[in-house]
């Protein structure tokens, strides 16, 4: 949404505040708070604006009911807050126009024919929710591929269009129910949705009672109200679409087993972060001071939090910047280049830290100890497990010539000594201590399919093969559930633990003459080399479309988290 837009929005909103101010109560809404200032409207008893058909148990409107009166807001402290604009530029938002989620949906219905509609069902539910959710509670399967390509949105485009390019859109979330049960209930993002209470009123909730006034602006736009109290979602909802599992499929779709594809909330449940810090307070931050909500006469509110849903898939969103034609990318190219610098930021600075703990030089070589530390709630990296970090050590002479150097990104996106990004069938195991630059320390998740092969089919996957992914603090192993133990060497390393990953390396001098200087980088990339390239024998649009994007980007598919250096 342009300037202009937005402007024609905001003041046709107050036009009908305008209109709506001096008329009877609606039977529903009249049962709220009384308004207090005449700033407030009074609600209608006329036909409402928007009508879903009576008794409809699920339904949604997209976004753009909501970004008017919900952007250009500024605190008390001038930090400007715009939640349409932020949630815009998020992955939430784009959910469903991610082409990795497009070509890796394609990728599994190719690989498993058989299950093509139960794939699109069950995938749809956290990528394409505002039209899984419905489809579910109507007892229909879902169409995602009848959505591909995305179309540019006009006055014309159909709802339900709408609705499946808005991704996790705006009343997805705000319509969880009060009674949803939460975990594990509601994994795989099978939420329990607000019903309707008369005709097309339902309860759409949020953190802040609203005034009379605005409960009929929201009305007339979105068919929707906020009960007079309160309502604060809690990591609960968050665990919805955050812990998948899917279902290994055979030969003829016969089921082999349920594997935990991401499951960081039952990470972070297994943390000493359960205890003092929940999901909103880090990837929704908290607005400085007081500010309104709203556009539209907002009142002052303590406790407001940014939409930006920061989190770790900073290419991502470049990619939906530099491919916004094809993707039909909504939010605008600034809001975009914002978030993917906010996301490297955050990354850069809360992530991680890197300490050369030890160096020692003895019979020609340069001991080196490593200590790297999770900083989040959680593994790191977690979730899609296309996601890994790894150490880049180099070591210099005293004419800067390097003389030993493990974990160097090639301009490709490949890891040099990584066996795995040269041949697919093999993988670099967890080290306790590197001697040769060709081998390299990944963190990172590598799935086993039936017959203990490697694969990056997440319908193939049976277990994993190795998961020493960082463990946030408090995370025990040896009492670790198997949905999120540690797998492969890292779980006898005892120099694996919850306090890091500690890790010795050997670089041999040979004839160089110090002094040496030694830099560490601790790397991430969001979809790793092999995750991309394993896509290029599925001659479909969509997972051709994502590994030409991929290679021409190759070089900015990751970033770094920390950094540590020491001078022996």
């Amino acid at each position: 949404m342009n300037r202009s837009l937005l402007t024609s929005a905001l003041l046709a909103s107050s036009a009908i505040f305008a209109t709506l101010a001096a008329r009877t109560p609606h039977p529903v809404l009249a049962q709220q708070t009384a308004p207090t200032s005449t700033a407030q409207l009074q609600p209608t008893q006329e036909k409402p604006l928007i009508a879903f058909k009576p008794h409809q148990t699920t339904a949604f409107h997209t976004s753009d009911r909501c970004v008017a009166c919900h952007n250009g807001m500024t605190s008390a402290n001038g930090e400007g807050y715009s939640i349409g604009f932020d949630w815009q530029a998020s992955i939430m938002a784009n959910a469903s126009r991610d082409p990795y989620w497009q070509g890796s949906v394609r990728r599994e219905t190719i690989d498993h024919p058989e299950s093509k509609q139960f794939i699109q069902n069950d995938c749809s539910f956290c990528h394409m929710a505002a039209v899984r959710l419905v489809d579910r509670d109507e007892h229909r399967d879902t169409a995602v591929f009848a959505r591909f390509p995305f179309q540019q949105l006009t006055k014309k485009t159909s709802q339900l269009q709408r609705s499946a390019q808005d991704g996790v859109t705006c009343s997805v979330c705000h319509q969880i129910d009060q009674q949803d049960p939460g975990p594990p209930s509601n994994f795989n993002g099978n939420l329990v949705v607000s019903a309707a209470v008369h005709e097309d009123i339902r309860p759409e909730y949020g953190p802040f009672a609203p005034d009379h006034g605005h409960q009929t602006i929201m009305h007339s736009s979105t068919g929707g109200f906020l009960p007079e109290e309160a309502h604060n979602p809690d990591e609960k909802f968050c665990a919805g679409c955050h812990t998948l599992y899917t279902e290994a499929l055979g030969p003829g779709g016969v089921k082999l087993g349920r594997f935990p594809e991401q499951v960081p909330y039952l990470e972070w449940k297994h943390s000493a972060y359960y205890e003092k810090k929940n999901c909103r307070q880090c990837h929704m931050p908290a607005v400085s001071g007081p500010t309104p909500i709203t556009a539209l006469y907002g009142q002052q509110r303590e406790g407001a939090r940014h939409h930006y849903f920061i989190g770790g898939n900073f290419f991502m969103q470049s990619l939906l910047n530099e491919h916004r034609d094809d993707l039909q990318t909504v939010a605008r190219t600034q809001d975009l280049e914002a978030a993917v610098k906010r996301t490297q930021e955050f990354l850069g600075t809360q992530a991680a830290k890197l300490t050369i703990e030890h160096t020692d030089i003895s019979g020609g070589n340069l001991s080196i100890t490593v200590l790297t530390q999770n900083l989040t709630g959680h593994k790191l990296p977690t979730a899609y497990p296309s996601r890994r970090a790894w150490l880049h050590v180099i070591v210099t002479d005293a004419t800067n010539h390097t003389i030993f150097e493990s974990g160097a990104l090639r301009p490709n996106g490949s890891i040099v000594g990584n066996v795995n990004d040269d041949d697919p069938t093999r993988y670099e195991p967890h080290f306790r201590e590197i001697t040769s630059p060709n081998q390299v320390e990944i963190y990172e998740p590598i799935l086993g399919d039936a017959n203990g092969h490697v694969t990056t089919g997440l319908l193939s996957a049976v277990r994993y093969l190795k998961d020493n992914r960082l463990l946030p603090t408090g995370f025990d192993k040896s009492t670790a559930e198997p949905d999120f133990a540690v797998y492969g060497k890292a779980a006898s390393d005892p120099n694996f633990t919850d306090a890091g990953s500690r890790i010795r390396y050997i670089a041999p001098t040979n004839s160089a003459a110090g002094p040496f200087h030694i830099k560490v980088e601790l790397w991430y990339q969001p979809i790793g080399f092999r995750w991309a390239h394993n896509l290029a024998p599925y001659k479909a649009a969509e997972p051709q479309r994502i590994l030409n994007y991929y290679e021409s980007a190759s070089a900015r598919t990751a970033t770094i988290l920390a950094e540590a250096e020491a001078n022996p």
